[in-house]
């Protein structure tokens, strides 16, 4: 695995159904501690609230993840809010709605469409990126080259990690393993084969 989906900002977003209202805070982990540290901000800071429902996704390949209705009738919330987590094809995030009783019983099917709205609403609010495994290359130049060569990559859509400047100056580049062939060419071509790339690693970079 290679890439994968994640949401690009913490966000909130509340919707209102029959004076009960939804709010819910999305937010991007990395594991499980994390998720749950953001269902204890929600509830901490809305301790007037009933429910504080939440569904969590915490690896890369989406294979872990959690939900709870926190008093909703079975099924009701941390299921859905899951549904539309996965249905939305992001990992590595949290929803938490915390909900205020408006007086009117909703239903079963009622709090199930309201929970996933408002969840929906989150990641809309939230937007997506993708996260990509990327080999880091290391590039080092003299100064004369350098602004040049950084200019020629950006442009040709390679992603600039890291800028060290001294007697030369080295560029960190994040680069799919399969686009290396092309960095290879592009650095020939502007030093004339005297600059190539080293690999020194990988890692995972956001792209937009």
């Amino acid at each position: 695995m290679d890439r994968y989906r994640t949401v690009a900002r913490d966000a909130v977003a509340e919707i209102e159904v029959k004076r009960s209202v939804f709010r819910c805070d999305i937010a991007r982990i990395t594991d499980e501690e994390q998720a749950r540290a953001t269902v204890e901000r929600a509830r901490s800071a809305h301790r007037d609230a009933r429910h504080h429902c939440s569904a969590f996704i915490w690896t890369p390949t989406g294979s872990m993840s959690r939900s709870s209705d926190d008093g909703e009738p079975s099924g009701t919330a941390g299921a859905p809010m899951l549904e539309v987590l996965k249905g939305a094809g992001l990992t590595e995030v949290v929803a938490v709605v915390t909900r205020w009783f408006g007086g009117t019983l909703l239903g079963a099917g009622g709090l199930v469409r309201a929970y996933s709205d408002a969840v929906a609403a989150g990641l809309q609010a939230a937007g997506s990126l993708e996260r990509r495994l990327v080999t880091e290359q290391q590039v080092v130049l003299d100064h004369a080259l350098a602004a040049r060569a950084e200019s020629e990559l950006r442009n040709r859509g390679f992603s600039v990690l890291d800028v060290g400047y001294a007697e030369q100056v080295t560029l960190r580049l994040g680069v799919p393993e399969v686009e290396v062939p092309v960095l290879e060419t592009v650095l020939a071509e502007l030093s004339h084969g005297a600059v190539a790339a080293e690999p020194v690693g990988e890692r995972w970079v956001d792209l937009s």
